[in-house]
């Protein structure tokens, strides 16, 4: 069975779909035992009004999405690249909203769960002055990938510090199995308590020889190409 996870981030023109918001961008890094295999990033169109606020804070324009492809089309594409993997978004209440009701649109099911590195970055790394996205990068000292608020370079981000986290369950607090369904465990985990979790999940899954990420597990190149108007899919940076 596949233990990779799928990253996801969008674009929107708006807070949240219950509004009228529409996604404008969307980009899937596919990430397995702490390294990038796949990515997918494509900007999307609707017929929906993107607000010049938005274009100021995102760099994407209403021309720009005029020659992209459908949001339908584009939605079935990350459907299948996605298939039947377990998600992860920063600040997941945000893109599991617009996943499903992007997919709504296209006809789809959304049955995937979801995991929030934000949540997650608040109980590993409690000593953060901030957990936005690129300030926990920053604490931690990965990579930034790209210009923040497209979809591609955040999800890479995003990517980076998920396999960042999974490197130190296992190093820094030796939990083997680090996989989609534990990090669920450790989100919900009031914060009080989570010395105490940690803990029991070490005893759960222990480590064995060999089992360690190497040290830049899952660290990004720095530089990502963001500007594409179709559907990219293709392996990870080298």
């Amino acid at each position: 069975m596949s233990s990779a996870i799928a990253v996801i981030d969008f674009e929107t023109t708006g807070m949240t779909p219950g509004q009228g918001a529409r996604a404008t961008e969307v980009a899937i890094v596919l990430l397995e035992a702490g390294q990038v295999v796949d990515r997918f990033q494509s900007l999307m169109r609707t017929g929906v009004h993107i607000p010049s606020f938005i274009t100021q804070l995102t760099g994407i324009s209403n021309a720009m999405v005029a020659t992209a492809p459908a949001a339908e089309e584009v939605m079935r594409d990350a459907a299948r690249f996605v298939g039947a993997a377990p998600m992860v978004a920063h600040n997941a209440a945000f893109d599991r909203k617009f996943w499903e009701a992007e997919l709504a649109h296209a006809g789809l099911p959304a049955p995937h769960a979801f995991a929030c590195t934000v949540l997650l970055s608040r109980r590993l790394y409690p000593e953060a002055t901030s957990h936005k996205l690129g300030n926990i990068v920053d604490h931690l000292g990965l990579p930034r990938a790209g210009r923040a608020h497209r979809a591609l370079a955040d999800a890479e981000m995003a990517a980076s510090l998920l396999a960042r986290m999974q490197q130190d369950l296992r190093q820094r607090w030796g939990i083997a199995q680090t996989g989609h369904g534990v990090l669920s465990e450790l989100q919900r985990c009031p914060k009080a308590q989570m010395a105490r979790m940690l803990a029991q999940q070490a005893a759960k899954f222990p480590l064995r020889s060999g089992e360690l990420f190497g040290r830049d597990a899952g660290l990004l190149p720095q530089e990502t190409t963001v500007h594409q108007a179709q559907p990219i899919i293709g392996p990870s940076f080298p």
